[in-house]
């Protein structure tokens, strides 16, 4: 593409205040839909530059380098067979006139028809020159694209200034700039037309409206004359830079939420941090607590010191930057004292009846109506933790765990966790320390939802693993008996985090508990419930799919995974020390013939059936290949054995490679299938043995190319 005659082009919507939630999305498919639909209409390069803005007023976009015209192109359009559209004469037919004036020709152009075979019969064809977009045209599609995609999480309908006419758009638009260089497009949207005026701070403007002399100084002109920092990105920055100083200077640190700054960042447009303090007594309330008040309600930043701990001092970031901010101090102090008076008096309003006396009260809450009361969902869930307990460290190690959760939901009855959902489990712990309860039983009370995203710690003692494994089988097997499986996208219940979070806590050492065994504990307390499904299969295929996918992010290869995976090993702990094993066995010069023969003997196997047992006849070994291979394997498997048995599987696998000659000779001199019925028996029996000790690591086939 010719970039001659090329500019840079601006294109901004100014609106009422955006979702702030929602703004770094709406900014970034904004710019990106408009700049991908002048590059698709040929008015700008494909390697044009394309910045995107983003303020709780505005969304705009700047595209380097774009025509005022695309390139004009030839276009060649298929019309119908020469034998239809000329006459014996060669003279234009009814049927190819009617053609060429639905397209704009007329019989002037019959000659300079082009002829092509497709193999069957001459094709007429039409070749013209198509005149390229004009910026106009093409910005004006531009909009429309770029409004229809935008990921709008609410519409809002508005009437228009004739009073008559109504628009959709997620907030109210009030103008429209469109520079080309420092020229206007005449473009329209939401009844708005295009201009070269935007407005700047509500409040710290230097001058209204900001006229802007080109494209180019769109975001030095808001700044200086509109005191707006018009880039997402350059007002993170500029918060996250005045945090820091402001923190530096309190002696404190902030604390880090990647989410409340990209919300701060979409609700002001030109920031200034300011350092705020409550009274010291309300830190006697939970720090979750007022941590979470200052951040959901009033989206400040509190300040920390050295040792992690709340300090009575936050960060507002204001918007606006009066010379004297004391009175924005003030006002935002005044706002949060009630807040955390709010989270004081939950706090000891909460205090005054202990979790135990709670626990009947869940059995007025509904879980699910066809699982019934989060009551019935405790029982179940301390039902499978003390069975698990049993197993795991005795009848102490099951009443601790029994108890742990039975009181782990009784939080959700709280008055702060009914105001901050978010707490549970956290304000159980407190609860439960004033109660008197033993460190054990209250730590395992928070940790019991752990790990609760990919990459969170795990419950931080045995009790709380425990009843945590618990309550996520029992969300597993529940939903799955009810029929409700995650399908696509769609996953409600979480079903596919509580999968992962099952995975990680079984590859414990203090959780080495067979897959299958834990999911029939859980599957025993849902008997009383009609019509539950017996849904252990299809839950261990789910949970083992997860498996998979989990390994390969982790660096694994497919085969490896599949090797392994497709095994079903019912003690996850023991997957990274067997896929380190068929990584190493992969790496010897025999595992590549080794791999061949394990799939041939599995094909074979199949064809004759699930019947064939793993016995043989010594006396009707005749043939030396047969003998050498059972000579061998009778050698090689006690201490493939053994070395599975001790758990070095890579020391099982390293022995079975010495199979490799007696393997490959074997299939080179042996007819397996024999018209001997006892030789063709015995034959596959050797077959089978083989099959079963090459294949108890990792289905080593998988390996085979």
């Amino acid at each position: 593409m010719s970039t001659s005659n090329t500019d840079n082009l601006l294109v901004e919507l100014f609106v009422e205040e955006l979702p702030p939630k929602a703004l770094k999305k709406l900014g970034e498919a904004f710019a990106q839909a408009l700049a991908q639909s002048l590059k698709s209409d040929g008015l700008c390069d494909r390697a044009a530059a394309v910045t995107a803005f983003a303020s709780p007023r505005r969304l705009a976009v700047h595209v380097t380098a774009v025509l005022p015209r695309a390139a004009d192109k030839p276009v060649s359009q298929k019309l119908m067979p020469a034998a239809v559209g000329l006459d014996a004469d060669g003279n234009a037919t009814p049927a190819l006139l009617k053609k060429l004036s639905a397209l704009g020709a007329d019989a002037e152009v019959v000659p300079q028809l082009r002829r092509e075979s497709d193999g069957k019969a001459d094709i007429l064809f039409l070749d013209s020159i198509a005149k390229g977009l004009t910026l106009t045209l093409g910005l004006q599609r531009a909009l429309y694209v770029s409004l229809e995609s935008l990921p709008i999480p609410k519409v809002m309908s508005y009437q228009l200034t004739d009073g008559w006419t109504s628009v959709n758009f997620v907030r109210p638009a009030h103008g429209l700039v469109a520079l080309h260089g420092s020229e206007v497009v005449p473009v329209s949207i939401l009844g708005l037309q295009a201009g070269n005026s935007t407005r700047g701070h509500r409040f710290e403007a230097s001058v209204d409206p900001v006229v802007l002399t080109s494209a180019d100084s769109y975001a030095q002109q808001l700044e200086t004359e509109g005191a707006v920092i018009a880039g997402f990105a350059a007002r993170r920055a500029e918060i996250a830079r005045q945090l820091a100083v402001a923190a530096e200077k309190a002696g404190a640190q902030p604390i880090e939420d990647e989410a409340l700054l990209d919300e701060v960042t979409g609700l002001v447009e030109r920031p200034n941090v300011l350092v705020g303090q409550f009274e010291e007594a309300f830190l006697d309330v939970p720090q979750e607590c007022l941590i979470l008040t200052m951040k959901a309600n009033q989206k400040y930043f509190p300040l920390l010191d050295k040792s992690g701990k709340l300090t009575n001092k936050f960060l507002i970031v204001s918007n606006i930057r009066p010379a004297d901010p004391s009175d924005v101090i003030g006002g935002n102090e005044r706002v949060v004292r009630p807040r955390l008076a709010d989270a004081k008096f939950f706090f000891d309003q909460d205090r005054k009846k202990s979790l135990a006396d709670r626990i009947p009260g869940l059995a007025k809450v509904v879980y699910h109506n066809k699982l019934g009361t989060q009551g019935e969902r405790t029982q179940r869930v301390a039902e499978i933790s003390s069975t698990i307990g049993v197993q795991l460290g005795g009848e102490t190690l099951s009443q601790k765990a029994d108890q742990a959760a039975l009181l782990a939901k009784a939080d959700l009855l709280t008055d702060m966790v009914g105001e901050f959902p978010e707490l549970q489990g956290i304000m159980g712990r407190y609860y439960a320390l004033h109660d008197g309860l033993p460190v054990e039983i209250a730590d395992a009370i928070e940790d019991h939802y752990k790990p609760r995203f990919a990459g969170d710690s795990l419950p931080r003692n045995r009790v709380g693993l425990i009843v945590a494994l618990a309550d996520k089988l029992e969300t597993l097997v529940g939903m799955f008996g009810i029929g409700l499986v995650p399908t696509g996208d769609k996953d409600p219940f979480a079903l596919r985090r509580h999968a992962l979070g099952v995975i990680r806590m079984l590859s414990l050492d203090e959780l080495d508990q067979p897959l299958d065994r834990l999911l029939a504990i859980a599957a025993t307390a849902f008997d009383r419930i009609d019509g539950f499904i017996e849904s252990e299969k299809a839950l261990a295929d789910f949970i083992y799919e997860r498996l998979a996918g989990s390994l390969k992010e982790q660096g694994y290869s497919a085969q490896e995974v599949d090797a392994v995976v497709s095994l079903r090993p019912q003690r996850l702990g023991d997957i990274p020390k067997r896929l380190a094993a068929v990584r190493a066995f992969a790496a010897l010069p025999e595992a590549a013939s080794l791999a061949a023969a394990n799939k041939r003997v599995g094909n074979i196997l199949k064809k004759v059936g699930a019947g064939e047992t793993a016995s043989v006849d010594v006396s009707l070994l005749k043939e030396a290949a047969e003998l050498a291979l059972n000579t061998a394997l009778a050698k090689v498997k006690p201490t493939a054995d053994a070395a599975f048995a001790a758990g070095d599987y890579s020391a099982s696998l390293l022995a079975l490679a010495t199979l490799r000659e007696p393997v490959d000779q074997f299939f080179n001199d042996v007819m397996v299938n024999s018209e001997d019925a006892a030789l063709r028996a015995n034959r596959l029996g050797l077959l089978a043995e083989l099959h079963l000790a090459m294949n108890r690591v990792a289905d080593l086939s998988k390996l085979s190319v």
